[in-house]
């Protein structure tokens, strides 16, 4: 049985099939943007399961993952290691980290995408080739993505992005064919 795929646009498909690595900010993409401390102070945040499949696929897929937050959050950290990507905290030079990370790998800016919604992800957005934003960006930054998600952050971004990168390369067959076995 065929599956189901939104269509989109030709230019999103062509920058998603180039991708190789994805870096996540985490407060407002991967999360809802709320924060929960405890009475001692302990960080709480919700992740959205649909979302860490999707990063679970795409790793599958031998395409990178990072976490990249300018907070100090072992929560983030932890949720990252799980999920098996990397995490950066407390990183206050996102274009600079993810550009490590992708020297690293010996990729180009333009096999990379980033997921952001505020200010602090600016300068990555505009740096990598493919810029994503979950639907609850701050509308400053609408104009500086190639492409903002129907869903919100925490609430399935994510996973669509990942959808679109699978879907792009052609992997999609493969994951389901995987499962029917």
């Amino acid at each position: 049985m065929p599956h189901a795929t939104p269509a989109y646009p030709d230019e999103l498909v062509a920058r998603a099939a180039k991708t190789r690595l994805v870096g996540f900010d985490v407060d407002g993409t991967l999360t809802d943007g709320r924060l929960w401390f405890d009475e001692d102070g302990r960080e709480s945040k919700a992740f959205q399961v649909l979302d860490g499949q999707g990063l679970v696929q795409l790793r599958r897929a031998g395409i990178a993952v990072a976490f990249i937050t300018a907070r100090n959050s072992l929560v983030a950290a932890n949720r990252a290691r799980e999920l098996g990507a990397e995490p950066h905290v407390d990183c206050k030079d996102k274009l600079a980290c993810l550009a490590g990370i992708a020297a690293r790998m010996e990729l180009s800016m333009d096999e990379v995408a980033f997921m952001g919604d505020d200010l602090p992800d600016l300068d990555v957005l505009r740096g990598v080739g493919f810029a994503v934003a979950p639907a609850n960006v701050h509308h400053w930054l609408r104009g500086e993505v190639h492409w903002v998600t129907p869903s919100r952050g925490g609430e399935g971004a994510a996973r669509e992005l990942c959808d679109l990168i699978l879907h792009a390369q052609g992997r999609v067959d493969a994951l389901l064919d995987g499962r029917r076995r």
